[in-house]
């Protein structure tokens, strides 16, 4: 109701009767007025952009050694923590790999520990290592031309064995001995 003395237009707009429209230009016109509309809006940027490295008081080269700095120290702070990670990692599988080979050392013991709860496969073993005999056997000696004569033939309460450990350790070692 407001708008009695008016005619509205295609744009939605109004304008009193019976005058001109506003705006009516060619498009070459147009043209040149947006491409200076753009100009002034480019300068207007580029005018706002050099106001802020003015306030900042930096020139172009300071702020990219400023930005160098910022992205140099950023790579430092990610480096060291990655160096890390990926020491970790590896000698978190150094240590799965360490741990299955325990996890069979492991297996073999238990079924040497199960072998050896057989009365008779310890008589054997005593037998072969210690060349124990039973009563009412007679025990023989083969050398083949081969053999080494020192391991073949036993020892004497007199002799040393040729390694400077002590008796009961080389005692030891050839009942734990697995051939």
């Amino acid at each position: 109701m407001a708008e009695r003395g008016r005619t509205r237009t295609r744009r939605g707009g109004s304008r009193a009767r019976g005058s001109a429209p506003r705006d009516v230009r060619s498009p070459q016109r147009t043209r040149r007025s947006g491409d200076r509309r753009s100009s002034l809006r480019r300068s207007a940027a580029a005018k706002r952009t050099a106001g802020a490295a003015k306030v900042l008081g930096m020139s172009t080269t300071r702020r990219a050694a400023i930005v160098a700095i910022v992205v140099c120290a950023l790579a430092f702070t990610i480096a060291v923590p990655l160096r890390t990670y990926l020491s970790q990692q590896a000698e978190v599988s150094e240590q799965e790999a360490r741990q299955q080979q325990l996890r069979q050392q492991v297996e073999q013991l238990e079924e040497r520990k199960a072998e050896l709860s057989d009365p008779a496969q310890v008589e054997a073993e005593a037998k072969r290592r210690l060349r124990y005999v039973t009563p009412g056997e007679t025990p023989y000696i083969v050398q083949l031309p081969g053999d080494r004569g020192d391991e073949s033939r036993p020892l004497r309460g007199d002799e040393q064995p040729h390694s400077d450990a002590a008796w009961y350790e080389n005692l030891w070692d050839g009942v734990t001995e697995r051939e």
